[in-house]
């Protein structure tokens, strides 16, 4: 089996296999089967986690790649040989051509093992779709000994053509947090609505109420996001609304912002208390980071992406992303570059992540494997 044929089938074994976070045990299993085959050092961090090293005789930097292993409880649609074998849990976001592609690169640089001037690290990363994840893979002690230099991180991408690459220079995806509001009125009939205190009517105030921060107290310039994507409440439909909960996030690029938002929710809970005399409650929860990628080592990655790509291959993206990664962790340790993969082929190829279709051109992960065991090499031996 040639070079092509093994990261491949890498996939879609990881494709037809897939576990949700915190669970990924086999998927563990046969990441250290391969690295067992490569006679590459590594150990199980947390349950599921799995780090790797090449180490050299050689003194140089560390490198690190990082891959995410997690699926979603999602429904695969598609018809393809290689289909999930798992009811309601899918591969919708390309984790399965992460853990290919950063095993391609760990057979690749082992085999030049000995043309290698420094250490290179592979982290095999649960629970990215939790957002949790990056932060246990921190505390085990993913980027220490030896310590990191820098991290490289990957993602197939449906909206870039196949054969392509993508950077982004400086801030690349958002900083996520995570609301849940409880109101609690007073139920009556609905007959008689002055003889209680109306959740339903209260929280569609609230809603509007916050969707004007961004019109109105945002500077129009600076991107932010709040968007509500649940809400549960009432028993029947003819009873005023004693409870509902509600809950959404948050996506901002600029710390200043985020913390403007945050409190101005906050105080317009406090006015609904006063306002309607109902309760509340809420948890604002921090998720992650700004992406912010280091600039010196973009131009790096795109200056070694031109040579082996061609220049007309290379994408440098404008315009960062609302999109969250908890990639970001990494790169409030250690400087590093997050890469996009196209990997659109066709119409089939190009449904956006976690669609129950969504699916990519296989052909893209054997050069992306080998442009970045080139990256890494070149950035090492330097």
């Amino acid at each position: 089996m040639n070079f092509e044929q093994e990261v491949l089938t890498i996939r879609r074994h990881v494709h037809k296999n897939p576990e949700l976070g915190g669970n990924e045990y086999e998927t563990a299993k046969f990441i250290e089967s391969n690295l067992k085959e490569l006679n590459i050092p590594y150990k199980r961090i947390g349950k599921t986690g799995v780090i790797a090293t090449i180490n050299t005789t050689k003194r140089g930097k560390t490198i690190a790649l990082r891959a995410d292993i997690d699926a979603l409880p999602i429904c695969e649609n598609n018809d393809v040989e290689y289909k999930s074998t798992k009811s309601g849990i899918m591969h919708a976001c390309g984790h399965d051509a992460h853990i290919a592609v950063v095993l391609g690169v760990a057979k690749l640089l082992q085999s030049r093992k000995n043309k290698l001037k420094g250490n290179v690290r592979f982290i095999f990363q649960p629970n990215e779709e939790t957002f949790d994840g990056a932060k246990v893979m921190i505390e085990c002690g993913a980027l220490k000994n030896p310590n990191v230099n820098f991290i490289l991180g990957i993602h197939v991408y449906p909206w870039l053509k196949s054969g392509k690459i993508g950077f982004k220079f400086g801030t690349m995806m958002a900083a996520v947090d995570k609301i849940k509001v409880k109101i609690i009125g007073l139920v009556t009939h609905g007959a008689y609505p002055h003889k209680g205190k109306d959740a339903l009517v209260i929280t569609s105030i609230f809603v509007n109420m916050v969707q004007e921060i961004i019109s109105r107290e945002i500077d129009p310039l600076e991107g932010s996001v709040i968007t509500f994507g649940k809400i549960t409440g009432g028993d029947a439909y003819n009873i005023i609304c004693k409870e509902v909960t509600l809950e959404g996030t948050v996506r901002t690029f600029s710390n200043e912002v985020r913390h403007l938002i945050r409190t101005s929710i906050l105080n317009k809970i406090k006015s609904l208390e006063i306002a309607y005399g109902v309760k509340c409650t809420v948890q604002y929860q921090v998720i992650s980071n700004t992406l912010v990628n280091n600039d010196d080592i973009v131009q790096q990655c795109i200056e070694s992406a031109k040579e082996f790509y061609g220049n007309e291959k290379v994408e440098i993206m404008k315009k960062p992303s609302m999109g969250g990664e908890d990639f970001s962790e990494y790169l409030d340790k250690v400087p590093g570059n997050f890469i996009y993969i196209g990997t659109s082929g066709d119409k089939h190829t190009s449904y956006p992540w976690h669609h129950t279709n969504f699916n990519i051109d296989e052909s893209a992960l054997p050069k992306a494997a080998k442009y970045i065991a080139y990256t890494v090499e070149k950035n090492l031996n330097k």
